[in-house]
């Protein structure tokens, strides 16, 4: 997806959340200087409340919780998986499972706690059996992704796999060609990795993957 795309995108997003009375902020590669991090926070609380009533598409008939995303609102680093699987839809958190714990453990190791970054998923709503996402469910759920970014302003987005890759980069490059390199989401650097669940099919993925985490943080700090 090219810059000039993305914003379109972002900005038709934001103008329907908008209408729903609860966002009032234009895209920016920037922090808005026009929110603090309370107002911020207030915005994706509400943001949250309208994600808990959706019905936008069939994974809400088999739900326990909607799976909004935790972390800082004013998070540099915005991390997004794929979907919930059957521990987020219990607790209605992300990535508490073993793929999270693992997640958790690769934050640690590059020198961030998992309170400094935000995480979410494409889709909101576990898919029955953890399977795959379909493209009506992810557009579903593709105005509370977008939203959710455009309100933190991340200076780097980490994708956990090739669905959250492909569906933020409009690539479809297989995975591991795209792993550790910078691509654009609107003015925002993204960065692909292996998704969690895959590392753990694969141990010896690991250290690869902090090295492109690694990678990720230093763009933070160099921003």
């Amino acid at each position: 997806m090219d810059n000039a795309s993305a914003k379109d995108s972002l900005r038709n997003y934001l103008a329907f959340l908008k209408e729903a009375g609860f966002l009032y902020l234009t895209p920016s590669g920037k922090k808005s200087g026009d929110l603090s991090t309370h107002q911020r926070a207030e915005q994706l609380e509400a943001l949250r409340a309208s994600a808990a009533d959706c019905t936008r598409c069939k994974l809400c008939q088999g739900r326990t919780h909607v799976v909004f995303g935790e972390g800082n609102p004013n998070a540099d680093l915005v991390f997004v998986g794929e979907g919930p699987g059957a521990d987020e839809d219990a607790q209605g958190r992300p990535f508490v499972g073993r793929s999270g714990q693992l997640l958790t453990k690769m934050i640690t190791e590059v020198g961030l706690q998992r309170e400094e970054v935000f995480i979410c998923n494409v889709v909101k709503c576990r898919p029955p059996g953890n399977r795959d996402p379909e493209v009506d469910e992810m557009d579903a759920c593709e105005p509370f992704l977008k939203g959710q970014i455009a309100l933190i302003q991340p200076k780097v987005i980490v994708t956990l796999g090739r669905f959250a890759t492909h569906r933020l980069t409009g690539l479809d490059t297989p995975i591991t060609k795209m792993c550790g390199h910078p691509y654009l989401y609107g003015e925002t650097t993204l960065i692909p990795l292996l998704h969690p669940a895959a590392v753990l099919r694969n141990m010896s993925q690991l250290p690869g993957t902090i090295e492109n985490l690694k990678r990720a943080v230093e763009i933070v700090r160099s921003k």
